[in-house]
């Protein structure tokens, strides 16, 4: 359980930080830099539920706000060669399935693509590639650091399962892709 009675602790001040094992590292250490991406991203995705709180599958979005807490408990605390199963908060690999489940559920229902689509769009699809984008730095972010140190298993996976599963949901906000808009190669190139 997490008890917070004083916001600041002017333990940071002089540029460092603390991990979930009480240690300290620099505040642009590769793992503060990837579990800070993770929680631009969870912000990003509660701007698109305060802004579309009636839009479909808002209460997924919510569920992902709520795995995106996992994923950075994860990523603040190193883990331990002889760390034992179940001992740490870890992103499980259900949590990917669940986003799996939710492309296969959703993807079916859309017209496959024959271009890129340019970002945009309606404003829940909007928000949608936006988090997408984010997600996509927050998962080079953590291959970085996996490179560096051992990470849980499954932190990149999700990502990347997250940033496929937010573009097919910036999809279905665009009227389920009619009103995607696609990419045009070349198209203001002058001839």
């Amino acid at each position: 359980m997490v008890y917070l009675s004083r916001i600041y602790t002017k333990s940071g001040d002089s540029g460092d930080t603390g991990l979930g094992d009480g240690s300290r590292v620099p505040k642009d250490h590769p793992r503060v830099a990837a579990y800070g991406s993770v929680d631009e991203l969870n912000a990003v995705l509660g701007l698109l539920v305060s802004q579309f709180p009636q839009a479909a599958e808002i209460e997924l979005v919510r569920s992902i706000q709520n795995d995106l807490f996992d994923v950075g408990a994860d990523l603040c605390l190193p883990q331990a060669a002889a760390e034992k199963p179940g001992a740490h908060l870890r992103v499980r690999p259900e949590q990917v399935e669940r986003l799996e489940r939710a492309i296969d559920r959703l993807n079916e229902h859309l017209t496959p693509l024959t271009s890129f689509i340019l970002p945009g769009g309606q404003g829940a699809a909007a928000w949608c590639h936006l988090a997408r984008t984010v997600c996509r730095r927050a998962e080079r972010e953590v291959v970085t650091l996996s490179r560096l140190e051992s990470i849980g298993s499954q932190v990149v996976v999700y990502l990347n399962r997250l940033s496929d599963l937010l573009f097919v949901l910036g999809r279905v906000y665009n009227n389920n892709g009619r009103e995607d808009i696609l990419w045009r190669p070349g198209q203001t190139q002058s001839v």
